[in-house]
């Protein structure tokens, strides 16, 4: 028989569930096997008073897969405690740039699986986290919108996103950038639907990473990426969390977008981000098929992006 897990679905939205009286530290097989079917169909989930050391949490993401890359700071703090809030600050470009929705890792050869993500210092001031369920956005879809997502590819740029947003950080003296998602690699080209390869549901992958639709010139790529962005990311399809210090999530990325919420940046803000690995037999781009995840190019973590 196997392990009975206290959900308590979000109220009112599309996808997500909390997961009362758990540890994940002590996570035994048939309670894992639980959670994780959980998983597949919540696609989040929250976990109240965990207080995971960084190295418990690289356990507990592993428990889902390889790690892409284990639990990194995602904070306007540097190690010395210095706040970084200047607007020319790279740490602060890239926390505001992930102020726009997106998938995790679409501009890398492989997309992540998950990731797991916990709060150590959350500001008064907000610094929430909004997630938003791709499966209902493409279920709703019209009819043409329908065809036309299921026929078309886009190309998924790290590059691309940031640049678009003026949030670019500065060269480096080889004059490249030097951080995570900046790679040499060819831009990856993915399909505008996803088909989940466990659940089999199929939703948009799209996010503020996705440009140049093939077949479309600029201006209409851009026009019809931005109106199912913001046609997809509307209630009851998206969820806003306000984080409290010890919480834990872990959110399917095959499936769901996120985003970061503005916060007044002079106030510190602690967040650490383990990233699950995609299957490269599921999660590589179009014209990155048969890359390892062990022989793409990763860069530094200096800077990473939530």
């Amino acid at each position: 028989m196997g392990a009975t897990l206290n959900l308590e679905p979000l109220d009112g939205v599309t996808f997500g569930a909390w997961v009362h009286d758990l540890d994940v530290r002590t996570l035994d097989d048939t309670t894992f096997e639980a959670l994780h079917e959980a998983w597949m169909h919540y696609a989040l989930l929250l976990f109240p008073d965990q207080f995971l050391t960084k190295q418990e949490q690289d356990t507990f993401a592993a428990r889902f897969g390889k790690l892409e890359f284990k639990a990194a700071a995602i904070s306007n703090v540097t190690r010395g405690g210095k706040v970084h809030s200047a607007d020319d600050d790279d740490i602060v470009k890239s926390l505001k740039g992930n102020q726009g929705w997106h998938f995790d890792s679409t501009y890398m050869p492989v997309q992540a699986k998950g990731a797991v993500f916990t709060a150590e210092l959350v500001p008064p001031g907000g610094g929430d986290t909004a997630w938003a369920d791709m499966r209902a956005a493409y279920d709703e879809l019209n009819d043409d919108d329908r065809q036309f997502v299921d026929s078309h590819q886009a190309l998924h740029s790290l590059y691309y996103s940031q640049g678009r947003a003026g949030l670019l950080p500065t060269k480096n003296e080889d004059g490249g950038y030097g951080m995570y998602g900046y790679h040499d690699e060819a831009v990856s080209l993915r399909p505008m639907t996803k088909v989940h390869p466990i659940t089999g549901r199929t939703n948009l992958c799209i996010g503020r990473h996705a440009h140049d639709v093939v077949g479309l010139d600029k201006d209409e790529s851009t026009a019809v990426i931005d109106r199912l962005n913001d046609e997809a990311c509307q209630a009851p399809r998206t969820y806003q969390h306000q984080w409290t210090a010890g919480e834990a999530v872990i959110w399917d990325n095959r499936c769901i977008m996120h985003k970061g919420v503005p916060w007044k940046m002079d106030e510190p803000r602690i967040m650490w981000h383990t990233r699950i690995a995609g299957e490269p037999e599921t999660e590589a781009a179009l014209n990155h098929q048969g890359v390892s995840t062990e022989t793409a190019p990763m860069g530094s973590l200096q800077f990473e992006v939530e």
